[in-house]
């Protein structure tokens, strides 16, 4: 079966239910866009505190030292990455860029955190956490 037979086998009411249903689903994507936050600072924390945070829209390059180990974070086009590390296995390199989410340096002791929230709720204690 063709798409033009497909068509012309349709009523008035299916095309309007098709357009419709387009409709709705632009009109979502661009809802999901304006509503959802995007991530807006990454975090550096070393040795579970926090060390440096920046906005996650202005590119560069942070060196961070800590007691075991150096890092050279990059942040660029709104994701972030490991771009040099001193440990031997070289995981947190190896990860890639990251949009959303943490980079773990377990043998530095030093993690990235992408998208962390900013304000108040930052400080807030969940059922989770304690």
């Amino acid at each position: 079966m063709s798409l033009r037979e497909t068509i012309n086998g349709t009523t008035i009411a299916d095309r309007i239910l098709f357009i419709c249903l387009i409709a709705v689903s632009l009109v979502g994507l661009v809802f999901i866009k304006e509503v959802l936050p995007r991530s807006g600072d990454v975090t550096i924390e070393i040795q579970g505190k926090r060390a440096y945070r920046y906005p996650v829209d202005e590119d560069r390059s942070v060196d961070v030292a800590s007691p075991t180990g150096r890092l050279t974070v990059q942040i660029k086009d709104r994701k972030v990455r490991v771009l040099h590390a001193t440990c031997e296995n070289k995981l947190c390199e190896q990860q890639g860029w990251v949009s959303s989410g943490v980079i773990i340096c377990l043998p530095a002791r030093i993690s990235v955190i992408v998208g962390s929230p900013t304000g108040p709720k930052d400080r807030e204690v969940d059922a989770i956490s304690g």
